[in-house]
């Protein structure tokens, strides 16, 4: 059974027992005006740079649709680098971009949060590691960030998953922080959830096998379709969420923008498996919320 699951940000970001109970129960709670409207914006005009400056003729295309992320090198070796991944639908059949560069993109990833001062102030704060200790994580360290851009009528759909998927931990502990950017609505393509549905099984299994990378199905049995919810939120809300809670959500047909940014911390104490996809390196150890 759903338990109500949007609350006020708390001033110190220790999360409430309702909170708790929400986040055991649903998988996943939504804080409202957890971030300012200006620090927003400043992600925004930030990525918006990184963009500028990179070249699409060296980018990699994103396929999170097709839930295997692209498997190329430019993918496999972005975990401790700042990446630029096009949409699907930004190419045509030879290649080149259909549009501009700023609305080709479909995300930025996955190191914003230690190598971008701008990304590096907003990911870290007593109130997100105080949150992320009174959910769980003991001893959280940030492990990727990704900027994400759904831009107007090419933002692409991101089809059902679990982030323990692709991010796993002995034991499991992989938590998501998304934060909505812009509105976000049905309209524009908000999130989708299915609550309860991280009590479930982990799905899929996508790993390193030398130097392959896998997605191995572990259950097969399909969603509820009944039982998924929209998540629309307002700018500055953050929805915060279980490694193994189904998401997902729609293309963006509408013309307006639904940017968001998404970090995502394990705990260290659990142990990071060698065949995750996503590595560092050595000289790049992973950091708290709170430095």
């Amino acid at each position: 059974m759903t338990v109500p699951f949007r609350f006020d940000t708390p001033d110190d970001g220790h999360p409430t027992d309702a909170m708790m109970e929400s986040f055991a129960v649903n998988g996943f709670c939504l804080l409202e005006g957890f971030a300012d409207a200006a620090d927003c914006d400043a992600l925004t005009v930030r990525a918006q740079e990184i963009v500028e400056a990179f070249d699409p003729a060296k980018a990699g295309v994103f396929s999170a649709a097709k839930g295997d992320g692209g498997r190329d090198e430019y993918f496999e070796t972005s975990g401790d680098k700042i990446r630029c991944f096009l949409e699907e639908e930004a190419l045509d059949a030879r290649g080149d971009l259909m549009t501009a560069k700023a609305g080709a993109v479909n995300k930025i990833g996955h190191a914003l949060h230690d190598l971008d001062d701008v990304f590096a102030a907003f990911s870290h704060g007593d109130r997100l590691a105080m949150l992320a200790v009174g959910l769980g994580l003991a001893d959280a360290r940030l492990l990727q960030s990704m900027f994400i851009f759904k831009s107007p009528r090419i933002g692409g759909e991101v089809s059902w998953h679990q982030d323990a998927t692709y991010l796993h931990t002995v034991p499991e502990s992989v938590t998501g922080f998304w934060f909505a950017l812009d509105d976000a609505s049905e309209e524009n393509g908000c999130l989708q959830v299915i609550p309860g549905g991280h009590k479930g099984p982990l799905r899929s299994l996508f790993w390193r096998d030398g130097s392959e990378l896998k997605l191995t199905v572990q259950d097969d049995t399909p969603l509820d379709a009944s039982e998924v919810i929209h998540l629309p939120a307002n700018k500055g809300d953050l929805v915060v969420f279980h490694g193994r809670l189904p998401h997902a959500s729609a293309p963006n047909r509408s013309d307006r923008s639904r940017h968001a940014y998404t970090l995502h911390a394990i705990d260290g104490n659990a142990e990071y498996t060698a065949g995750n996809w996503l590595q560092r390196s050595a000289d790049m150890p992973l950091k708290g919320f709170d430095l």
